[in-house]
């Protein structure tokens, strides 16, 4: 009887590879989808649903720092809000001071680095549930000492932030152009997938699928668990900064309730809603969990109960998110039917 035939090595598929392929082209129609949009949207001379759109996009960066600690080191953050409403008012500081968009960010990111760094020492010294409190006590901290302090605004926040010219060298995108800004920002958003995706793909997001799979067996491999967690953290709190950053240049201002833990909840809801450990999920969630933000809040002022028996209906019926539905085809698509 003749044995069965054994997979060449050039043939064996890397299952994580695959599945990142078949992210990046969703991401592709997300693209094109947004252009499309943003032609017609032009072309009516809307600005609303552009403002809107470029919201929501702000957002799924928010969510895409939290799919990078969930997803991929199964560590859930209730505190991403600190790092997203950081980076939010250090963009407006900066911006009310020398109003250029490069210097802004480049604040941002060095100030992400720092605390990021040092919150990530802390929040790293526990597991489990404690690292959810842990976060969570760091944003609330935050966000009451923003609140509190007069310089910064207070409760009513930071206003008056100015419009913005972004120079891209080949041309300039003003934050007061709906079209224009909105194609920024989702190439911006997209840019910070792309390099949270590479950066996933190589040997150190490796170590993370690891740590969320056996931590304890990591060491045994020659790798420091800690220094892994604390490198995801700081990433994940770099992306959520860098995206903050865009929002006072879309909407003028700045709030402390980009603080408070509505908005980290908000992003729990819109990866696991896109699908936790698939980074795409994160644009696709936050496009559907503004919609329908916007959509069922011009209804009713109840629209949180709407979206908290949407957000349970996905973990009872659709346990994988959204793309838990449509990825699976893709993959064995790029993967020659492979399964």
């Amino acid at each position: 009887m003749d044995s069965p035939a054994q997979p060449q090595k050039g043939q064996i598929i890397d299952r994580l590879g695959l599945a990142m392929r078949a992210s990046h082209f969703l991401v592709a129609v997300f693209v094109a989808a947004a252009l499309v949009f943003a032609a017609i949207g032009a072309a009516m001379g809307d600005t609303f649903f552009l403002r809107l759109a470029t919201e929501a996009l702000i957002f799924a960066g928010l969510a895409l720092s939290v799919d990078i600690l969930l997803g991929y080191t199964g560590l859930l953050s209730l505190g991403q809000a600190l790092y997203f409403g950081l980076g939010a008012y250090v963009s407006a500081l900066v911006l009310k001071e020398v109003p250029s968009f490069w210097i802004a960010m480049a604040a941002v990111l060095a100030v992400s680095l720092v605390v990021g760094t040092v919150a990530g020492l802390i929040a790293n010294r526990v597991r489990g549930v404690y690292f959810a409190l842990v976060t969570f006590g760091l944003a609330q901290v935050a966000a009451r000492a923003i609140y509190n302090t007069r310089s910064l605004g207070a409760s009513d926040g930071l206003i008056g932030v100015p419009i913005v010219p972004v120079n891209l060298g080949f041309g300039t995108v003003m934050s007061s152009s709906p079209a224009g800004f909105f194609i920024f920002t989702l190439g911006f958003i997209v840019v910070l997938y792309l390099i949270s995706a590479y950066i996933l793909d190589t040997p150190f997001g490796r170590i993370l699928v690891a740590l969320r799979a056996n931590e304890r067996r990591v060491p045994f491999l020659g790798y420091s668990t800690r220094n892994a967690r604390v490198g995801a953290y700081v990433l994940a709190a770099v992306v959520a900064a860098l995206s903050g950053a865009l929002y006072p240049m879309l909407r003028g201002f700045v709030s402390p309730e980009l603080l408070f833990f509505s908005t980290s909840g908000n992003a729990v809801i819109t990866v696991v809603t896109g699908g936790v450990g698939t980074l795409v999920g994160a644009l696709y969630g936050g496009v559907i969990l503004t919609v329908l933000k916007s959509v069922i809040g011009s209804m009713t002022e109840h629209h949180l109960i709407v979206i908290g028996l949407m957000f349970m209906a996905v973990v009872i019926f659709l346990p994988k998110g959204l793309m838990g539905l449509i990825r699976p085809p893709i993959e064995r698509m790029l993967g020659g039917g492979a399964r």
